[in-house]
């Protein structure tokens, strides 16, 4: 059975939150670029004050009005749909929007088109003509170590990826508070984990530690599959751990 014991609550109760806010700027750069936010939330529910798989059990009942439920957010992910089509050049876009972005664009778009390379078209089908980019996914650390973060992005990225030809990720550590990674050792062995991740569903790398994948990708909707399995094991063995008598 999948080790869970240390999650602390059922990550079948995750959940996504994905918003777009439109401020309504008529100018090339907001026609370019769409900053997409999401939300990684955990469905906490409640029966007359605890907590835990006693209380959800409870709150499936009909007739208890002490069951409530809140959404607590444990992380989350930013993405760009990035269209290179209208707008401005998608290549001074990027680089006008931060820095991660602009590496990107260094990588996979021609400056004086704003398109992708020929080089990079090569390796691409036309399924669409937007590039979306996985600019940063964060879970909190409790929620770290079970291979959430992959399950949790690739719905995300099913989500968006409509109208994209490709998606786009710079693996990389995000949370720069934890001291264990003063070491260097520490640090790349960290980095190989997480590209290896996104490698699992389906990521290649390109180049410069910039990773590729195709939104026709059979392996993406394979490893979807994969994925929420995992998850609904992982749930099953948390519910099953959590529930058990203590043994004394």
């Amino acid at each position: 059975m999948i080790e869970s014991s240390s999650l602390p609550g059922d990550p079948t109760e995750l959940h996504l939150r994905i918003s777009f806010d439109d401020e309504l700027w008529d100018t090339p750069q907001a026609d370019t670029l769409e900053r997409w936010n999401v939300a990684v939330l955990h469905r906490r529910r409640t029966h007359d004050g605890a907590q835990g798989p006693a209380a959800g059990s409870a709150c499936t009942a009909a007739g208890y009005p002490s069951c409530t439920t809140e959404d607590v957010a444990i992380g989350e992910m930013t993405f760009y749909r990035v269209h290179l089509d209208r707008g401005r050049n998608a290549y001074w876009a990027m680089e006008e929007e931060s820095e991660d972005l602009y590496e990107t664009a260094q990588v996979l778009l021609d400056p004086e088109t704003g398109s992708f390379t020929s080089e990079v078209s090569e390796r691409l089908e036309y399924v669409g003509s937007a590039l979306l980019v996985m600019d940063r996914v964060t879970l909190e650390p409790q929620w770290r170590g079970h291979g959430l973060a992959a399950a949790l992005a690739i719905e995300a990225v099913h989500r968006l990826m409509t109208g994209c030809r490709a998606i786009a990720c710079a693996p990389g550590i995000t949370d720069l508070s934890a001291r264990r990674l003063t070491d260097r050792s520490e640090w790349d062995r960290v980095n190989t984990k997480i590209a290896q991740g996104w490698e699992a569903i389906g990521f290649r790398l390109y180049r410069d530690n910039i990773y590729l994948l195709s939104p026709s990708s059979q392996d993406l909707e394979e490893q979807r599959g994969v994925l929420r399995s995992r998850l609904v094991e992982l749930g099953a063995s948390w519910r099953s751990t959590t529930s058990a008598p203590s043994q004394e």
